[in-house]
């Protein structure tokens, strides 16, 4: 009887160790052998697979965007039933934000896709669409006046903070200050109890 095989399952497990080579060494690092290597699989396998690098690299940027939004809908969840719009923010932009070592690996992965889409824009073009769903959501939940050029800010922001967090130049904390201090200048000061 021939072996049953679970190709999202080889799928996933190929994206897995790309996403362990580009957080490791750099995506320059990531090549067909370097990722079969890491994925313990051969050579062969990896292009049954993905015919092409940006096949890969586009897989595994989907697997990272879910780790993603599974984090942001867990800690949206934590909230309960009614948060303020403030608090959704603050709660979603932190989950996304690589500030412990659980997410630091994801954040490499993310900011070196985004290097590699700035040279190939084809490979990803859900990317735009994304952004440009979450620029809109966020600006739903910002105060009115010029709330697109706030949500664009605030995204800008969570960037900037990403980066900054990779490179060791902000702690966890410094960050969530900025982020803190930024939301103070959307909706004004939380009070404090």
């Amino acid at each position: 009887m021939p072996k049953k095989v679970d190709h999202l399952q080889r799928r996933s497990l190929i994206a897995d160790a790309l996403t362990r080579v580009a957080a490791q060494q750099g995506l320059e690092a990531v090549s067909l052998r370097h990722v079969a290597a890491e994925a313990g699989v051969s050579a062969g396998m990896v292009q049954h697979y993905f015919r092409t690098k940006d096949e890969m690299m586009a897989f595994a940027l989907a697997v990272v965007r879910e780790r993603s939004q599974i984090r942001v809908t867990e800690a949206v969840a934590g909230l309960g039933g009614n948060p303020s719009p403030r608090l959704l923010l603050r709660t979603m932009i932190a989950a996304l934000l690589p500030l412990d070592a659980r997410t630091r690996d994801d954040g490499r992965v993310a900011l070196a896709f985004l290097a590699y889409t700035a040279v190939r824009p084809g490979v990803a073009p859900g990317l735009r669409e994304d952004t440009r769903q979450l620029t809109e959501f966020v600006a739903g939940l910002l105060p009115p006046r010029n709330a697109a050029a706030g949500a664009a800010g605030l995204l800008a922001l969570m960037e900037g903070l990403g980066v900054y967090l990779l490179g060791g130049q902000y702690s966890a904390e410094q960050a969530l200050d900025a982020l803190d201090a930024h939301l103070d200048l959307l909706y004004g000061p939380t009070p404090t109890p």
